[in-house]
């Protein structure tokens, strides 16, 4: 069925791994069953015009026996050679087995393992870097391994370095200095590599990249250099290992988890013969309390009893001290948490606010409308929020954003986010030039009380505005005739429209349409407090840009307080509240 020989190699061995998985017989998360479940389908179509792809056992075997001529570092095995877990077998296996049938290259040029900590991740890449550097991978091969401070791109480089040195094999094949492990046959450099270390990504000719606990990375800039240099080879390699993580707007969840996790649903169309993928993760309704579910997340720490009395302290500490929860979630239990410090919003909660009716299926001309501004400076991001008040104390949230056409892909660059895109979705206008011509914000404005395309505007009550920087545009806007009222930006004066909007959000109160510029700006939005436990957003600490929610917030202070018809709660029934 799967081309299993009657000599029990590594293709049968990984044949009936994945069948106990799929059954039942390990214990496995879903997308762990999913990357088996692929792997069983790539061996029934091997080596057709569809899937040009052979399995090579012997290849594959051959990275796991390189793994096998190092000792452990650490722990209670230190001192014996390992021996690959079966999940690192399937994992390498494949990575390491599959080749073009044609030209003999391997299929795989990336891989992503996502597991529990303490389950063999140094070790694993420890073992591709030392494997890709060495006369196995290409002459004068760089292997780098990536992060964006020194100290942790070290972190799997001295896992290399302690590696060869207790391989007494190989230690007189390799040379160490000034920070470089040199393979004396091939030419071949194992470097760490990070943001202190280097102006430009110029000059990079990645054979490996090695891409540890990616969820930390707050840019992909680390991720895009390794990648974008690695053209000129004819079989590169990017091997990323991480845990969860607790900040969902960081790449490795907002963009890379997702994708690899369409990537192994066998009812998602998205497809990428190149990438192998393994997520090791508790599933959706587990209990952590479960010790049962454990494996799910740790395949390979959960094999022995000291491993998961490891775990069973961990989450006792956990228990006894709330603080330490988030941790055991993202890093023992691999469950992505959106609770960064002093984050703002629960952003679960607020993907739950979500419209079921698309936005231009609502009329909302028919609800009173505060409009809340954040000017920003002139060459940065400049907001408009707005905030419809509905019957029973729901409220309707959207916004509309500025920049300088100049600055746009600047600000991509140095912010990691799609504005072009946003831009194309209307949820951001850039204007002409190098700086925000706040005449387009006015406009916008009075288009939007006086409509004339739909025959009437919005009700609009006031504008509520920031005075810093905002003086001229407020004169300019009480020409037009709006109700112009200036919040001042302090603890005691925002707290209260801060702390009552996500309260509202968490009871379900917000309806929002899920716009992608809203959605990064509140889970950038870090808060300050006060000894009275008064809050307010913290402009200072928010490392990405945050003016669309402080617009929102701007116009929620008066929307809050002020009373307005009874409207029939029919309309509400249409939103799916």
């Amino acid at each position: 069925m799967y081309n299993v020989t009657a000599e029990p190699g590594l293709r049968f061995k990984l044949v009936k791994y994945s069948e106990k998985v799929i059954n039942g017989d390990i214990v496995a998360c879903e997308k762990h069953k999913w990357a088996c479940l692929r792997f069983l389908n790539d061996l029934e179509r091997e080596d057709t015009e569809e899937f040009p792809y052979i399995f090579d056992e012997e290849l594959g075997q051959r990275f796991l026996d390189w793994l096998s001529s190092f000792k452990h570092r650490k722990g209670i095995l230190a001192g014996q050679y390992i021996e690959p877990d079966i999940i690192q077998e399937f994992i390498f296996g494949n990575i390491y087995g599959w080749i073009h049938r044609d030209t003999g290259l391997r299929r795989f040029n990336k891989g992503y393992w996502q597991v529990g900590r303490k389950n063999a991740k140094s070790q694993s890449l420890g073992g591709v870097g030392s494997y890709e550097g060495s006369a196995f991978g290409e002459l004068s091969a760089e292997v780098y391994c990536a992060a964006t401070k020194k100290d942790q791109a070290k972190i799997v480089w001295d896992e290399i370095d302690g590696m060869i040195k207790g391989n007494e094999y190989l230690r007189d094949r390799f040379n160490v200095a000034y920070g470089t492990i040199t393979h004396l046959k091939s030419g071949s450099i194992i470097r760490p590599l990070s943001k202190e270390d280097r102006k430009s990504g110029d000059g990079y000719n990645p054979q490996c990249g090695i891409i540890d606990e990616y969820h930390a990375h707050e840019t992909d800039e680390m991720y895009e250099i390794i990648e974008s240099g690695m053209g000129a080879r004819p079989q590169p390699l990017m091997m990323i290992i991480t845990t969860a993580g607790f900040n969902l707007n960081n790449p490795c969840y907002r963009v890379e988890y997702k994708y690899v996790a369409q990537i192994l649903d066998p009812n998602n169309p998205v497809e990428n013969d190149n990438y192998f993928v393994m997520i090791n993760e508790l599933d959706k309704g587990d209990d952590i309390k479960d010790e049962s579910v454990w494996p799910k997340a740790n395949p390979i720490l959960c094999s022995y009893e000291n491993g998961r009395e490891y775990l069973r302290k961990r989450l006792k500490a956990a228990l006894d001290v709330p603080e330490k929860m988030r941790n055991y979630l993202t890093k023992n239990m691999n469950i992505w948490v959106d609770a960064k410090e002093d984050g703002y919003m629960d952003m679960s909660k607020w993907a739950k606010c979500k419209s079921e009716v698309a936005e231009e299926d609502i009329d909302l001309r028919q609800y009173p409308v505060w409009v809340g501004v954040d000017l920003s400076t002139t060459t940065d991001l400049t907001s408009v929020g707005l905030v419809f008040k509905l019957p029973e104390g729901k409220y309707v949230v959207k916004q509309h954003s500025f920049m300088p056409g100049d600055k746009l892909y600047e600000r991509m660059n140095s912010d990691n986010v799609p504005f072009s895109l946003w831009e194309d979705q209307k949820h951001l206008t850039t204007t002409p030039g190098a700086v925000v011509d706040y005449s387009y914000i006015e406009q916008f404005l009075i288009d939007l009380a006086d409509d004339l395309v739909n025959g009437r505007g919005y009700d609009v009550q006031e504008i509520c505005y920031d005075k810093w920087n905002a003086t001229h545009f407020a004169q300019i806007m009480e020409q037009h005739g709006f109700e112009m009222v200036e919040i001042p930006q302090m603890l005691r004066h925002l707290s209260g429209p801060t702390k009552e909007f996500r309260a509202s959000v968490y009871n379900k109160k917000v309806i929002h349409f899920d716009d992608p510029l809203l959605n990064w700006a509140i889970g950038n939005a870090i808060q300050k407090m006060d000894a009275q436990e008064n809050i307010m957003l913290d402009k200072s600490k928010s490392t990405e840009r945050i003016d669309p929610i402080a617009a929102i917030i701007n116009a929620f202070s008066r929307a809050m307080s002020n009373e307005t018809n009874d409207l029939s709660s029919h309309f509400l029934n249409n939103w799916g509240f």
